[in-house]
């Protein structure tokens, strides 16, 4: 063997790789997902407990109220994943690459020629080359499916490899599924080669453009569905992760699918995504659901398995003759609990419903609003398809316009994002492309409360976009926005913009736009936002001093300080 265990003097539990060494891990050296300390601060620390390894855009999810968690569970909603402290006991999160783990089978990800260039870094350097010349036999493998090998020169008995599947906005769905079917498939393999522990890494790659969050979700879930099942057959599953973010999406999802107590259990009820999957973790599709209702209790039933005996062609005679399946079959038999016909039916009702009737706000010139409202997994779905396209594309051009940008923080310490009107030159912007930009720029943010300042400091000049644009764009940022938002602190607003305003407030989003805050100057902005937070544009300091003739005021030409005159 090519590795020499750390003895467990000097390994931290759950330690991470050093550059001096290669080492062992022992299953016993890493804390059991049920014995880590339950953390309640609004931010993570990383696996030292350094603060300095903190990275506070991944809240913590439990860091909710009680009386939100409580709100939760007094609704009557039951959990999904109840507390199971013999399924916790089996779960562990390393930080760490798996093959230096002393564990049954770790998990290689790589792609469907099983290539040493596409595999896991490090992972064939780590087992020599038998591992390379074995795969050469497999005959490759498809998406969503594993093949398993020994591990050579790994202190593991075997390797178990799977092929991810690339990620498209397009194709969403089906990649969930794959990568669910991914895990699913090495934990068949590890008990159909009598083996009991394992280690996975992160299936999904940078180069199949999956987003990570999401996979994250698929990846978590469909462990536990399958551990409710066979439990007593695995030991240990060892999530691991080498990046700081891995670690810190896994510390923020694993109590919502894995909760170690009552009051996890109450807080993942509301922060569970919509759709959790089916019985094995995948994403349920309604469309291809077969919806049925029992088989009544009647008498002739009990010669319905004759029929399972006949032949072939005695089975095509009796489909011919419907009075006699008539007998034994209720006629709600196959009935539809809802007909995804009909649903969409009724949405197309609805739109053609609000696209006809009389749109006072589309006859004052705010443009159309018609459209059903979207439901809060619609609202989900919508903002994960955005994100993970936004995620994939290269958007500078749009930054480079500075029409949003990061601020500091105001004065409750919120963190602050700057949207510059006068930028949003409408007629050379693509707003399909900027609205992909303000997604990934706003999504860190909108993880924890956070303030907007707008300058609308002769942004009038400028086209700017209707009110159906602006309510499908907060569709998309979707509710987390609407929860998070503290206050858009708008600057020198003009008695247009204050009658748009009104209109959102009434016809777009009553909870949003009632946190306007009005600002008629600069100065009267500093006070919820200090000037040393902000980056203003030149232009700013020159509308400010046009609009409110300088009365009171000195600017620092240098700096651009705003001072009261004396």
């Amino acid at each position: 063997m090519m590795y020499q265990a750390v003895p467990t003097a000097t390994t931290s539990r759950g330690g991470t790789p050093t550059e001096s060494a290669d080492y062992v891990v022992t299953v016993d050296q890493i804390p059991r997902w049920s014995d880590v300390e339950q953390r309640s601060s609004s931010s993570l620390e990383g696996e030292t407990g350094d603060p300095a390894h903190s990275n506070p855009r991944y809240a913590n999810p439990l860091a909710s109220s009680s009386s939100e968690a409580g709100g939760s569970g007094g609704n009557g909603m039951v959990s999904k994943f109840p507390v199971d402290h013999e399924i916790n006991s089996k779960i562990y999160l390393w930080r760490g690459e798996p093959w230096n783990l002393e564990v049954d089978a770790v998990v290689n990800s790589t792609n469907e020629n099983l290539d040493e260039a596409h595999s896991s870094p490090g992972l064939h350097a780590a087992a020599g080359p038998g591992l390379a010349e074995q795969c050469a036999t497999l005959g490759g493998c498809r998406t969503g499916m594993a093949k398993v090998t020994n591990a050579y020169d790994l202190p593991a008995r075997r390797v178990i490899h799977t092929v991810g599947p690339k990620y498209a906005v397009k194709y969403h769905t089906a990649a969930e599924n794959a990568l669910s079917h991914c895990y699913r498939s090495c934990l068949e393999l590890l008990i159909d080669n009598g083996l009991q522990s394992i280690a996975m890494d992160c299936i999904y790659t940078e180069a199949k453009n999956y987003p990570r969050e999401p996979a994250a979700h698929v990846a978590i879930r469909t462990v536990r569905r399958f551990l409710e099942k066979q439990k007593d057959k695995i030991s240990a599953v060892v999530f691991c992760t080498t990046t700081t973010s891995d670690t810190e999406i896994y510390k923020r999802l694993l109590p919502l699918y894995f909760p170690r107590d009552e009051h996890e259990e109450e807080v993942a009820i509301s922060k569970l995504p919509a759709d959790v999957g089916d019985e094995n973790g995948e994403t349920v599709i309604d469309e291809r659901k077969i919806r049925i209702q029992a088989l009544p209790n009647k008498p002739p039933v009990r010669s319905f398995p004759a029929l399972v005996e006949r032949s072939a062609t005695d089975l095509a005679l009796v489909r011919r003759n419907s009075n006699h399946l008539d007998s034994y079959l209720d006629p709600a038999f196959m009935s539809l609990i809802k007909d995804p016909d009909e649903r969409r039916k009724e949405q197309w009702e609805k739109t053609a419903q609000a696209q006809s009737g009389f749109n006072f706000v589309k006859l004052l010139g705010f443009g159309d609003l018609g459209g059903p409202p979207l439901s809060p997994a619609e609202e989900y779905s919508l903002h994960s398809r955005y994100l993970a396209k936004a995620n994939s594309l290269n958007l500078s051009e749009i930054a480079e316009m500075k029409i949003v940008y990061r601020g500091g923080v105001d004065t409750e310490g919120h963190p602050v994002m700057v949207v510059v009107g006068a930028h949003f030159l409408l007629r050379c912007l693509d707003l399909e492309r900027f609205v992909l930009y303000v997604i990934k720029e706003f999504e860190p943010l909108i993880q924890k409360p956070y303030s907007i300042v707008y300058f609308h400091s002769a942004a009038s000049l400028q086209v700017q976009p209707d009110l159906g644009w602006m309510k499908r764009l907060q569709q998309i940022l979707g509710r987390k926005h609407q929860r998070n938002l503290q206050a858009i602190y708008v600057l020198h607003p003009t008695f247009h913009l204050k009658a748009t305003i009104v209109t959102m407030q009434l016809f777009v989003d009553n909870v949003v736009w009632k946190k306007v805050v009005y600002a008629d100057r600069l100065l009267q902005l500093f006070k919820y936002v200090p000037r040393e937070q902000l980056t203003i544009p030149d232009f700013v300091f020159q509308h400010d001093l046009e609009v409110n003739g300088g009365k009171g005021l000195i600017v620092d030409p240098r700096t651009k300080y705003v001072y009261q005159r004396p």
